[in-house]
């Protein structure tokens, strides 16, 4: 991880998606390796915000910061990273975690509410990225973690919507790291299995589900080698690799 420092464990911290309980457990992992001394939550929940950021302090000793941040109002994300990152005197890792799972199913009953997941998804979490690359190329460094899916490597059926909404995310942000490759300023996606979160309480559990914990200790392992993509866990890789050999046919017959 590069910072102002030189390679040492990230300090200031931006979280996008303040609420977020994989976001918020990759800043308790940083902090259990020396790191994320300094935090700002960006959301929409003021009071879960506060409740976040009161748990932080208590658990980590951290000196957290919130700032009020909608993924649907665009005009607003520029000025909201702005606060952010001088409420920080600068950012070494920024964590997008916003996103929403939506209804179920192939084609959605509710379209209006199948639109607001690619809203937020795919062009509110699209222009925050976009928003926090342009800052940190300007400061000159940093890096930002994007919490993809491994849902964007291949649509099903189950859930058409949100597979789209994360493929369309996960490519822009494949696009910008190569784009920065040479600039001081890293873009690490970061692409998980089904995560047992209050997001998806309520769901069946498939294999390979994992925990918000587990999540956040493959990230902060990626930060340190410097590695573009991290699966979590780390086996999904390969059976995602499995799954895109399959023949469409074959794919959407599956208990996806």
């Amino acid at each position: 991880m590069i910072s102002r420092g030189g390679t040492a464990p990230p300090q200031r911290v931006l979280v996008l998606g303040g609420t977020s309980e994989i976001g918020t457990a990759i800043v308790d992992e940083l902090a259990t390796r020396g790191g994320a001394g300094e935090v700002v939550l960006a959301g929409r929940d003021p009071d879960g915000l506060q409740r976040t950021a009161q748990r932080l302090r208590d658990t980590g000793g951290a000196r957290v910061e919130t700032v009020a941040l909608e993924a649907r109002e665009r005009n607003g994300h520029g000025a909201a990273l702005a606060q952010g990152m001088q409420l920080l005197g600068g950012v070494d890792l920024t964590i997008l975690a916003v996103g929403v799972l939506g209804e179920r199913g192939g084609l959605p009953v509710d379209i209006d509410a199948a639109v607001d997941v690619l809203d937020v998804n795919v062009v509110g979490a699209g222009s925050l990225l976009l928003h926090s690359v342009c800052a940190l190329r300007e400061q000159g460094y940093g890096t930002v973690v994007v919490l993809s899916s491994v849902a964007a490597e291949r649509p099903r059926a189950s859930n058409a919507v949100y597979c789209a909404s994360k493929a369309g995310l996960d490519a822009l942000a494949v696009g910008l790291g190569d784009a920065l490759a040479s600039t001081g300023v890293r873009v690490m996606l970061v692409r998980p299995g089904f995560v047992v979160t209050r997001m998806t309480r309520g769901l069946p559990i498939p294999p390979l589900s994992t925990s918000p914990q587990s999540v956040a200790r493959a990230t902060a392992r990626g930060l340190e080698r410097g590695a573009p993509i991290v699966w979590a866990p780390g086996a999904m890789r390969w059976a995602m690799a499995a799954l895109r050999l399959l023949p469409r046919s074959l794919f959407r017959r599956l208990p996806l």
